[in-house]
């Protein structure tokens, strides 16, 4: 802490020393930032719930080169075990808000350009798949959101907003390299004129990253866990003159990433066509259409291993291939009537996914096995969102799912037979109601109050019922018998803001009933067998508090959440209650600065939280940490920037994982680049 003091207080000088030129256009307070958490634009001081804004500014100006972890400073928001998009397997990569329990499936839905990024397949999200070059803001909205999202839903929302050509031609690029071998290229480009817009957003990113296996048990068959990807999107758009505008936007991603062992790799090839229109219908009433249209394939493959102890022979156990096929779409109509805005909508998604193995005894191949299934999903909303009077704001929401898996089977076959074994799944169908009920209270036009409830779900996805995998000396077993998780919402706070500083805080209750879980089925010396299961019901409570102050050119920001998270109740497994969910820390704290002064960006990020538990059985603790990063940034141009950031600046070392050996996270490490805009 007393470093955080010494960089506050040089920051908070330089900001007094160039107090004497005024900022031209000082920054606008976030109680004015328009937001889309109601599917409508309301001002985020109008919306009753809890929603942060992460703007482009803040994005270009963090040490961090991608986009969860430039979130990871937003408080509450977490993914599986403590790790970036950099070194982490990406079915780990599912997001979780307000400690409701991490896994790889993310509780949490994520969207670009209204079009979801969750995996159709596994649910989690390939996070390089978002260049923040072409990135306008973020949006986190923190509580049950399935009332107008659906599924995935069920701890919350984020919408990232895409960058739009504003002027007639635009050109941005983004190159740098560090430590690690790291080294990244983007460049975002567009041009708007006659009605027609188009713009380009590419990138290329690689690093060799490092070995997540702790020294002290490291041996011959540990290697780097990194990653090589690259990203490639072209949006066309029409104007349709004042009635609104058509878009057709095709994208394109690759990774390949190393998992920390000679043999461990896995690779992922994503091709995704979305097309989409905003048309305004009735300008009198403000009667606008919103659709969206996507679909896509995508391939993963995986090898699995295993290491014997000595940490000096690893083999090959299974490689598995998951080819998977996506359509959906969604369409909402909205309208103004009187102090109402009335939204009414529908959404659909069919999914197909496969799990291709072979299997290896001894390292030598010896089974096909092949498992997978089909899952169409169909939900429709409603809302009202109204003013009575001057100071209260009320948003009533109901939304209906129907989801249907059907088509699963099983089937094996040894090499060298022409005898397969298979097995039908049976059909799954289930449904849920989603209500939600928000209310927010001007006081004055300074303080207000907000309360919501609400319910919300996320049904399994097809890699929890019919894939299974190994990590480390962890196999764990799919499901095919899984149902949904569903969830009871409350959360009431209050807002308080005065010229550019604000503060908001609040309390949160939530309820899961059959979250679903990797239950520890049994242990050996060589191998921890777990099943993905619905662990009975959990409850997560806590208090949220953030705050922001600015002065002159210097922007402070805060937040702290406390996340009590339990097994409340799992009469199939006795043992487990009163215990900690995993992966969910009790404490979490986040603070950020940035000062803007003469030619200079100067920005600090950090993060500390308190201890979790890797496994269902909290046997497996992964102690607390604190991390911080800097960046600094020098203008030598109109348009052209040198910039240089250091991550993890004082080399903190904390455990990622234990499965059962001990993952540690990375190293210092630094990078320096070149901006364009």
């Amino acid at each position: 802490m007393k470093q955080f003091a010494v960089f506050i207080y040089f920051l908070a000088g330089a900001a007094a020393v160039d107090a004497q030129t005024p900022s031209p256009t000082p920054p606008e307070i976030r109680e004015e930032v328009t937001v889309t958490a109601n599917r409508i634009e309301t001002r985020i001081s109008d919306t009753p719930a809890s929603v942060d804004v992460v703007s482009k500014a803040e994005i270009g100006s963090t040490a961090a080169p991608t986009i969860d972890e430039v979130l990871r400073q937003t408080v509450g928001f977490s993914i599986f075990r403590r790790t970036s998009s950099r070194a982490a397997n990406p079915t780990t990569q599912g997001v979780s808000l307000r400690g409701v329990g991490s896994s790889g499936a993310s509780r949490t839905i994520v969207l670009f350009d209204g079009v979801p990024l969750n995996d159709p397949f596994g649910g989690w999200i390939q996070w390089n798949r978002v260049v923040p070059i072409g990135v306008a803001s973020v949006e986190v909205q923190r509580g049950g959101a399935s009332s107008l999202y659906g599924n995935a839903g069920l701890s919350g929302a984020i919408n990232v907003k895409p960058r739009i050509a504003r002027p007639r031609y635009e050109f941005s690029a983004d190159i740098f390299g560090g430590s690690q071998q790291t080294l990244s290229g983007s460049t975002f480009a567009g041009f708007n004129a006659s009605g027609w817009t188009a713009d380009i957003t590419a990138g290329a990113f690689h690093t060799s990253g490092y070995k997540p296996l702790d020294a002290a048990v490291r041996g011959p068959v540990d290697d780097l866990a990194g990653v090589s990807s690259s990203s490639f999107s072209i949006k066309v758009a029409r104007s349709l003159g004042n009635n609104g505008a058509i878009f057709l936007r095709p994208t394109y991603f690759s990774e390949r990433r190393t998992n920390g062992t000679v043999l461990q790799t896995n690779q992922t090839h994503i091709r995704q066509l979305a097309a989409g229109g905003d048309h305004i219908i009735d300008t009198g009433r403000d009667m606008r259409l919103v659709w969206r249209a996507y679909g896509g394939t995508q391939t993963y493959d995986q090898v699995f291993t295993a290491v014997k102890a000595a940490r000096t022979v690893e083999t090959i156990t299974r490689l598995q291939r998951v080819p998977a096929q996506m359509v959906g779409g969604m369409g909402q109509i909205s309208l103004v009537l009187g102090g109402h805005v009335l939204l009414a909508g529908a959404d659909f998604k069919n999914v197909r996914g496969a799990t291709d193995e072979v299997a290896y005894v001894a390292g030598n191949p010896t089974t096909l096995v092949d498992s997978g299934g089909r899952e169409n999903t169909i939900g429709v909303f409603v809302q009202d969102f109204m003013r009575l009077g001057d100071q209260v704001v009320v948003a009533a929401s109901l939304r209906y799912d129907r989801w249907r898996n059907f088509g699963a089977l099983t089937a094996a076959r040894p090499i060298g037979s022409e005898q397969t074994t298979a097995s039908g799944l049976p059909d799954r169908i289930e449904s849920t109601i989603s209500p939600q009920l928000s209310a927010l209270y001007h006081v004055s036009d300074n303080f207000s109050f907000f309360a919501s409830a609400s319910r919300s779900f996320r049904a399994p996805t097809l890699n929890e019922l019919y894939r299974g995998f190994r990590v480390g000396n962890v196999q764990t077993l799919a499901n095919e018998n899984l149902a949904a998780e569903r969830a009871v919402n409350a959360e009431a706070g209050a807002r308080f803001s005065r010229g550019r500083s604000s503060l908001r805080g609040n309390v949160f209750w939530t309820n899961i009933d059959g979250p679903v879980s990797n239950v520890t089925l049994s242990v050996t010396p060589n191998l921890i067998t777990r099943q993905r299961q619905n662990a009975g019901r959990t409850r997560s409570r806590g208090v949220e508090i953030e705050g922001e102050f600015r002065l002159w050119r210097l922007d402070v920001t805060a937040g702290y959440l406390l996340a009590d998270s339990t097994v409340r109740s799992f009469p199939a497994n006795p043992v487990l209650e009163g215990l900690r969910v995993p992966q969910v820390a009790r404490h979490q704290f986040t603070l950020q600065t940035r000062l803007t002064a003469l030619k200079w960006t100067l920005a600090m990020q950090a993060r500390a939280s308190s201890s979790q538990f890797d496994d269902d059985l909290n046997q497996f603790r992964l102690e607390p940490y604190g991390q911080v990063d800097v960046y600094g940034a020098r203008r030598l141009s109109e348009n052209l920037q040198i910039y240089g950031a250091i991550e993890n600046i004082f080399n903190s070392r904390y455990s990622t994982g234990r499965t059962p050996l001990r993952t540690v996270n990375s190293p210092f490490s630094v990078r320096f680049g070149l901006r364009w805009k």
